[in-house]
């Protein structure tokens, strides 16, 4: 008899086996062992100990309204999206570690682009899956403490966030299902192709999702990690919710090729990605802050220029945002 599922418990379906989520027709992660002894061979490109934004800490506004969105990369796959009137906050990490503990786990090469005492109130928090530089304990329960924000997750999810914050707020929700968090604003749990895991024997035993977002300014679509999946889920999301102002999406943590092609987009794919959604501009976030992967620290930023380019995008739609840099659309 195999492990039980510690987070989640509900019917089967077609992304839920009883025990395990996956992904329909997708790529199941790679053995870790094999990464390791590639990396012992191939090695993987040095990281600076210290790589310091350009941009001045920022100190954003209370709230955004009328038709304007604004986006402030805090680091990582943190961002705080401002629009509609409402502050969200994806995937929150201020832990100087990715990893259990705060003690294990890649270190960051910079600090928060908005130290944790300048964000503004947050409302909601948008949490993709329970990977460590995107779940992080310590964060969510300093934000529950300070904020009492509704946490926007997939299943699986909040039982985790619990035990960091016993008290917190939940909207909890499966691919296909959607959440109410003004009456102006709803979000759309969307399918992402990844997976997910705290340790050695929870792996897959919490979903992962992508948020579309409506908002009186427009549709902002947030993807935290995925694989391309042959642009399946960008394609789909478009025909369901029409225009997208605004995708965040992934464009870190992609080398080696052979191993994390099924979970993580490179540039060329996520440009790829941004033209299926229809949207009208993008920000790629999950580089240059924790080094994951094998590829050096500004590659992707210098890899998405050149994919933009390569297919025709002007790269002011497209941006590589920085710690502490804010766009407004």
């Amino acid at each position: 008899m195999g492990t039980p599922n510690r987070y989640y418990s509900g019917p089967v379906s077609d992304h839920f086996d009883g025990t395990h989520f996956f992904n329909p027709g997708g790529v199941a992660p790679g053995n870790v062992l094999r990464l390791l002894r590639w990396r012992m061979r191939n090695g993987v490109a040095g990281w600076p100990r210290h790589w310091p934004s350009p941009h001045q800490e920022a100190r954003p506004a209370g709230n955004v309204n009328g038709s304007d969105v604004r986006v402030t990369l805090i680091g990582h796959a943190t961002l705080l999206i401002q629009a509609g009137g409402v502050n969200f906050l994806t995937d929150p990490v201020y832990s100087n570690r990715a990893g259990p503990f705060g003690i294990a786990g890649p270190k960051r090469v910079n600090p928060p682009g908005v130290a944790f005492g300048d964000l503004p109130r947050i409302d909601v928090v948008l949490l993709t899956h329970n990977h460590y530089d995107h779940l992080d304990g310590r964060t969510l329960a300093a934000l529950v403490d300070r904020d009492n924000p509704w946490i926007v997750t997939p299943l699986g999810n909040d039982a985790i966030v619990r035990t960091f914050a016993p008290e917190a707020r939940f909207r909890v929700g499966d691919w296909g299902d959607s959440a109410e968090v003004t009456d102006r604003i709803r979000i759309h749990f969307e399918p992402a192709h990844h997976w997910s895991a705290r340790g050695l024997s929870d792996r897959r035993m919490a979903l992962w999702s992508a948020f579309l977002i409506e908002t009186p300014a427009g549709n902002i679509y947030h993807v935290g990690d995925t694989g391309y999946h042959s642009g399946v889920n960008f394609r789909a999301t478009a025909e369901k919710h029409g225009s997208v102002r605004l995708a965040i999406l992934p464009i870190g943590a992609y080398e080696p090729r052979w191993f994390m092609a099924g979970q993580h987009t490179n540039p060329d794919e996520s440009v790829r990605a941004f033209q299926l959604c229809g949207a009208d501009h993008a920000i790629g976030h999950h580089w240059g802050t924790f080094q994951l992967t094998a590829e050096a620290i500004d590659e992707p930023a210098r890899d998405l220029d050149e994919a933009s380019e390569r297919q025709g995008i002007a790269r002011d739609r497209f941006l590589a945002l920085r710690p502490g840099q804010s766009v407004s659309y």
